[in-house]
């Protein structure tokens, strides 16, 4: 698998960017260069999709991520949205994006911010009652917003993002500062909309949510796209496997090893053996024919060993 992949499909793509670069003149006094961004990268998101954008701080997904709605423009190469330039698709109340914070007035309740809405996208009060729906708020309807919780208000953003029935949802850091339970039923509202067929972005730093909720996951560091692929793709691309064995000494172990590319731990119990994934099936198959052994268990790595491999060198 190549760092940047191209989905294939019947049906054009919904996003496409072609060699986008953006840069941004120096912070005065710095005595450096123009910062480059995004440096030159191309992909597509196909129609329903679910992608989930990683990189640490500074990695340029969130200036990807403004490229896409429209809100900054390219230094140069070309990006579409839904076939039309980013900010025709966005004037048209094709792309809705819901944000960490904001655009919420504390004093209406949760159905008044949406009547407002509504009205203001020239949509009848009958408009709101769906999305509220799949955003799980319907319940929330008499509340004021600053007595909804974080994870509450956050699901109002998503049912006003579903508002104009957009063909794309972008999220930009949408569960930064919420609890476990929180993001858990902010996700529950997320994923029932997406399995409906909704194609959706979403920046992170919960790898548990990537990994959990995306069918894809692009990694950015240092403006450049390092890997793009299905969590299976993305471990193999990372590294080796971890091989769990009980029941053998540690003179067994190292012969069923020998001539392998592996690491024994030798103060792990069970033992354990980090092994090159060419040679994983071989060295399960020597030790299973070990006798005393038993409880075998083969794992990729995790998420967090492979964001860690794929972007050293890049301040998190």
């Amino acid at each position: 698998m190549t760092p940047t992949q191209t989905h294939t499909s019947s049906s054009p793509p919904a996003i496409s960017l072609r060699d986008v670069h953006k840069t941004f003149p120096p912070k005065k006094g710095s005595g450096t260069g123009h910062v480059a961004a995004v440096d030159g990268i191309s992909f597509d998101v196909r129609p329903g999709e679910v992608l989930a954008f990683l990189g640490p701080n500074g990695a340029g997904k969130s200036t990807t991520i403004d490229m896409i709605c429209g809100f900054t423009s390219p230094t140069s190469g070309d990006i579409t949205v839904l076939g039309q330039r980013p900010t025709q698709s966005m004037h048209s109340g094709r792309i809705s994006v819901v944000q960490q914070s904001g655009g919420l007035l504390p004093d209406l309740t949760v159905v008044q911010t949406m009547r407002l809405a509504a009205a203001a996208q020239g949509l009848g009060a009958s408009a709101i009652e769906e999305p509220m729906q799949r955003a799980n708020v319907t319940e929330l309807s008499g509340r004021k917003v600053s007595k909804c919780s974080g994870g509450e208000q956050q699901r109002v953003r998503f049912a006003l993002a579903l508002l104009p029935d957009p063909d794309l949802i972008i999220l930009d850091e949408p569960t930064t500062g919420m609890d476990v339970t929180t993001r858990r039923e902010f996700w529950e509202a997320i994923s029932a909309d997406a399995a409906a067929g909704r194609t959706i972005i979403f920046a992170t730093h919960y790898l548990q949510e990537a990994e959990a909720y995306a069918e894809r996951v692009m990694i950015m560091a240092r403006g450049h796209i390092v890997a793009d692929g299905s969590m299976q793709q993305l471990r193999a691309m990372a590294g080796n496997r971890s091989v769990t064995i009980s029941g053998l000494g540690p003179d067994e172990i190292q012969r069923a090893c020998d001539g392998l590319r592996v690491h024994i731990d030798p103060a792990a119990k069970p033992a354990t053996i980090s092994v090159a994934p060419e040679d994983s099936d071989e060295l399960a198959r020597r030790l299973l024919h070990s006798p005393g052994a038993h409880d075998l268990h083969i794992t990729g790595e995790s998420l967090e060993d492979v964001f860690l491999q794929l972007t050293s060198g890049q301040e998190q």
